[in-house]
């Protein structure tokens, strides 16, 4: 079992996984992928996203709100933004910084 930076967000950690990973071994579902031409995998992926907000996304927020505080707690902000600085992200599509991974 992974625990969260802070105690007290790692049943949000652990229901954020369990729902994450529901969701995702749907989309992978290579039927899907591998019948479709362009439109009908855009409109799957699009699908796809709403039900991840519709099912995981409020715990997603809940989840990433309460690691913001402990980063906060613990005095790791500035260290956070001088490793951004240092080292960027480049090319981060928009959806990547919205709902990513745990």
């Amino acid at each position: 079992m992974a625990h969260s930076l802070s105690a007290e967000c790692t049943p949000l950690k652990l229901a954020y996984d369990a729902c994450f990973n529901s969701w995702f071994e749907g989309y992978l579902e290579p039927a899907v992928i591998a019948s479709a031409d362009a439109a009908q995998r855009a409109a799957y992926s699009r699908a796809k996203a709403e039900e991840f907000e519709r099912k995981c996304g409020a715990v997603w927020v809940r989840y990433r709100e309460c690691v913001q505080k402990a980063v906060r707690e613990k005095g790791l902000t500035d260290l956070l933004e001088h490793a951004r600085k240092e080292n960027p992200l480049k090319d981060l599509p928009p959806a990547v910084s919205s709902s990513p991974r745990s």
